[in-house]
């Protein structure tokens, strides 16, 4: 991380804008590349990212990794990958929509601070904070965003894909494919 991702992190985990920061084990700022061409957005940290303070290590992470290697041929060290909210909601709920507002800074100043040429946002709840709109990712991901100059590909959320079989799984396949198409325009 650069100095102003590491104030960032360091002012995140002292945050205490909303009631998240009451059960949290760990603030889960993010983490890769400080300059990746390409960034991954989630909605929230879960139960093994809460233990561990890191992004996408659970099942769902082990997913995100596998399809990211080989749909984009980058590895989690070659993107960055965040969530609109940095500590875990209880039970692993969507994050208030008051709780989505408090992390809003933190998640706008990692997407200009690391500056991607392509953000993939990660289920529903990433389209609709990154985008401000209420539609469901089945309507979103088959378009592509204008997000202040970068493009957005909205996809299904791994956790989504475990749970929801091959028609999601192919989905996210062939949205990540776009994604490194676009990276690479």
């Amino acid at each position: 991380m650069n100095p102003s991702l590491e104030s960032l992190a360091s002012k995140a985990a002292l945050c205490m804008a909303c009631d998240l920061c009451h059960s949290r084990t760990n603030v889960v700022f993010g983490e890769g590349k400080q300059d990746a061409t390409m960034m991954f957005v989630g909605e929230g940290p879960g139960k093994d990212e809460d233990l561990a303070g890191r992004p996408f290590v659970g099942r769902s992470g082990k997913l995100l990794e596998k399809l990211m290697v080989q749909e984009t041929g980058f590895d989690r060290t070659e993107v960055y990958i965040a969530n609109t909210v940095k500590c875990r909601p209880p039970n692993n709920r969507n994050p208030f929509p008051e709780e989505i507002a408090s992390c809003e800074g933190f998640l706008k100043s990692q997407v200009a601070l690391v500056d991607p040429k392509v953000i993939v946002a990660l289920g529903a709840v990433a389209s609709r904070a990154l985008l401000g709109v209420t539609d469901g990712i089945g309507v979103m991901r088959t378009r592509v965003f204008d997000l202040q100059g970068r493009v957005l590909v909205p996809t299904y959320h791994p956790a989504a894909a475990l749970r929801g079989g091959s028609g999601i799984l192919a989905a996210m396949r062939a949205d990540l494919a776009k994604a490194r198409l676009l990276a690479d325009a």
